[in-house]
């Protein structure tokens, strides 16, 4: 319809119909350009996200998870309104895809997919045969967060490489008096009390849940707390001295505490007995909103200028090999943040259970926190 008339009242109810129709035509297009992520706390350098949306134009809508279990909560309960998440390998990835919780990714789309590490994309391929649904984002091991200095004060003869730190009831009841915390997460734990007790970190055996209850019980009298994402500031600032937790969040506390200059110096320890090593999923989910968006921000992410930015915020890996050169030297250097080849090839990966397993899991844990 022609925007035109003599007449000028009919003029401007033409010209607002245009503006009108117009704005219909526009409105749509532009509200979808947004992207919502779902993502670990502390897991993202803010100016990777600014940097994002000022070169497509595409806005940045960011909520955090602190647990496996949230996360999986909500996709296998549909229509999370999320575009990108990032679960771990496993269970939680593996799981989501079995479950047709997650889109295939198109990786046409995302040119920078070509930047992965081969070797460490095989490693997850256990996980998502033929790496179909995901990229890694970043990747860590489970270990011990150690505060070293009063560790020692209370128990001299205490091994620091050792999972025995922990799990010995004679150690920790010594270690006590200076707070030891626990991740709040069966999906994490269970696996290393497994490997500590020389048993299979996949064993879906009841004898072997047994003896993993029985290690767990004979300790719960010395941990204070239970915490998902809080272990970092209860480490840096002292509060607790002993934490199982991820690496990256013991680097971060060991940085932290050092800022703050009141003499706590913490230590990432991965037990001589063997780390679980982990990988976070770049993943879309299947009834993702924005799916096209989804695809360029991964594509965006995985930039070695990105994931430079976003190591050196939060001091965990990644496996865009291109992206070292950007990487602070020190960081490079710490085999808590980059291990070297020999390490990788000492830590373990775990693989899926059944779900009859994982329920059993996860009642052996809820006695572990209840005490009984």
């Amino acid at each position: 319809m022609a925007c035109t008339t003599e007449e000028p009242m009919r003029w401007i109810g033409r010209a607002f119909f245009c503006l009108l129709a117009m704005l219909c035509a526009v409105a749509p297009s532009q509200a979808e350009r947004v992207v919502n992520v779902y993502n670990w706390t502390d897991y993202i350098d803010p100016a990777v996200l600014r940097r994002f949306t000022a070169e497509t134009g595409i806005a940045v809508r960011y909520d955090v998870f602190d647990s496996l279990e949230t996360l999986e909560a909500k996709l296998l309960a549909g229509h999370s309104g999320y575009d990108v998440v990032t679960p771990s390998n496993e269970p939680s990835f593996s799981r989501l895809i079995k479950a047709g919780a997650l889109a295939p990714i198109d990786t046409a789309q995302v040119p920078n997919w070509a930047n992965l590490d081969p070797a460490l994309m095989r490693r997850v391929a256990r996980s998502d045969p033929g790496n179909k649904y995901g990229g890694i984002y970043l990747y860590g091991t489970i270990g011990l967060g150690t505060v070293p200095a009063r560790i020692a004060a209370l128990a001299p003869d205490a091994p620091l490489d050792s999972w025995d730190l922990i799990f010995k009831p004679e150690h920790a009841r010594r270690i006590a008096a200076c707070g030891i915390a626990m991740m709040d997460s069966a999906i994490d734990v269970v696996p290393s009390v497994l490997r500590y007790l020389g048993k299979d970190p996949d064993s879906t055996d009841a004898t072997d849940l047994a003896a993993v209850e029985r290690t767990l019980m004979a300790i719960r009298p010395y941990v204070r707390t239970f915490a998902s994402g809080g272990n970092l500031e209860a480490l840096a600032s002292g509060r607790i001295c002993l934490a199982i937790d991820y690496s990256g969040d013991v680097v971060q506390a060991a940085a932290r505490a050092k800022e703050v200059g009141k003499g706590v110096a913490v230590k990432y320890i991965a037990p001589r007995e063997g780390a679980e090593i982990g990988f976070d999923m770049l993943a879309i989910p299947a009834d993702a909103p924005h799916k096209a968006e989804a695809l360029a921000f991964i594509d965006f992410v995985l930039r070695p200028d990105s994931m430079a930015s976003i190591t050196n915020t939060v001091r965990y890996p990644n496996a865009v090999p291109a992206s070292r050169a950007a990487i602070r030297p020190e960081l490079l250097a710490d085999t808590d943040v980059f291990p070297t080849d020999a390490q990788l090839a000492g830590f373990f990966t775990i693989g899926p259970v059944p779900q009859a397993a994982e329920r059993a899991r996860s009642r052996v844990w809820a006695r572990f926190k209840a005490g009984k």
